[in-house]
């Protein structure tokens, strides 16, 4: 019951209002105020200083920035509480109330050592990390067997792959709740038996169905084994039912220990990332962040019809990002922070560097894009396809 209420806590610190999750990380192409982030309006850290010190100093200084972080996330709090009730007290109590539940119930981020390991892979000819979206979704189907094959013989460092579950339990890979999309079949996941969904021809609607005619929607431990074959980095994806998904994910990892140093979990959801880490406190986690996700959707078109709408939504967008720079990051410990290529910046990657955070981009689809990333950001990047430019997959 308990464990329950801190989720439940979490869930509306991560989310004011129900909104859709965004479908995936590779939602990309929205070019939305590229230079301004939601967090910029309110965080006196706008350009961060660059540490050129020693470790040491780094150190000192990563620690002073979080205990600065922290004053002004919980002196916005009582600013806001105490505007809105017009009670001092109540606002100190419930600051206080917020303060000593951030310091019991956050989790501390995996050794730094362990986490380098899963998101800074050694990359070809010495680049950054390239991780395939779904296994490269470009260059054959979208989280399938053959995918990840293909990702690897292409010089991927990683594959980012979606859970789902299906009716009788099995997890496989699958990004949307039904089958529609990428297969012949239609229907829910969540309705089929794995029987069912293992008739499915998963290249179907690929545009290169006639040369992976046949493929088939994979297992989480058929995938993994590939993965672990081809020495690929895995960033798990969860999208929903965070209490069913870790518990696969911990069973997955108490199978394949080397899973603790070559696998990130990943999602949209921070309660998600909480449950995780409740669950196997050792496991690498990221979360996935586009700033104005609540009112725009991935192509950048508004949610909302309404001005008053579309206004109250970016309000609550401001909240959310907030959220993610100063609370949420922090109480679950995560070790990444995966964010949507337009707004990802030199400053933007520092930030979090200083925070002991590793930025990766998504979807990052074009050459000159991922020369940014290589020359440039040098931070790692998820992509549609490890060959050639390719449009962003909503």
């Amino acid at each position: 019951m308990f464990n329950q209420m801190k989720l439940l806590i979490i869930s509306h610190l991560s989310c004011v209002i129900c909104s859709p999750a965004p479908h995936h990380v590779g939602g990309g192409g929205a070019r939305l105020h590229p230079s301004i982030h939601p967090w910029q309006l309110s965080d006196p850290l706008l350009f961060p200083v660059r540490s050129r010190g020693t470790n040491q100093s780094r150190l000192e200084l990563s620690k002073m920035l979080q205990i600065g972080d922290e004053a002004a996330c919980f002196s916005a709090v009582f600013a806001l509480v105490a505007l809105g009730t017009r009670s001092p007290t109540g606002a100190s109590l419930l600051t206080a109330f917020l303060y000593v539940f951030v310091v019991m119930f956050r989790f501390p981020p995996v050794p730094a050592e362990q986490a380098a390991r899963a998101l800074r892979p050694g990359a070809p000819s010495g680049g950054v990390p390239a991780v395939a979206l779904g296994g490269g979704g470009h260059d054959a189907p979208e989280n399938t067997l053959a995918a990840i094959r293909e990702a690897s013989r292409n010089g991927a460092t990683g594959v980012e792959l979606d859970l789902s579950l299906t009716a009788d339990g099995v997890p496989v890979l699958m990004h949307d709740e039904t089958v529609d999309r990428t297969t012949n079949g239609s229907g829910p996941v969540s309705g089929l038996q794995l029987v069912q969904v293992k008739k499915l021809d998963a290249a179907a609607r690929h545009r290169l169905k006639d040369k992976f005619s046949g493929e088939k929607v994979p297992t989480l431990q058929e995938a993994v084994e590939e993965c672990l074959r081809h020495r690929l980095t895995i960033f798990f994806d969860v999208k929903s039912q965070p209490d069913k998904a870790a518990a696969v994910l911990h069973e997955m990892y108490k199978k394949y220990p080397v899973l603790y140093n070559s696998s990130i979990v990943c999602s949209f959801e921070p309660k998600v990332i909480y449950k995780m880490r409740q669950t196997d406190p050792n496991v690498v986690t990221a979360l996935i962040h586009r700033p104005w996700r609540l009112s725009r959707f991935d192509d950048g078109t508004a949610r909302s019809l309404s001005t008053s709408g579309q206004l109250w939504l970016g309000v609550l967008d401001v909240l959310l990002d907030w959220a993610h720079h100063h609370v949420l990051w922090k109480l679950c410990g995560v070790s990444a922070i995966l964010v949507h290529k337009d707004f990802i910046s030199v400053d933007y990657v520092q930030y979090w560097a200083e925070r002991g955070v590793e930025v990766v981009g998504w979807t990052v689809n074009t050459a000159v894009e991922k020369d940014y990333y290589q020359k440039v950001l040098q931070i790692g990047y998820v992509t549609d396809s490890l060959l050639e430019d390719s449009d962003p997959h909503y």
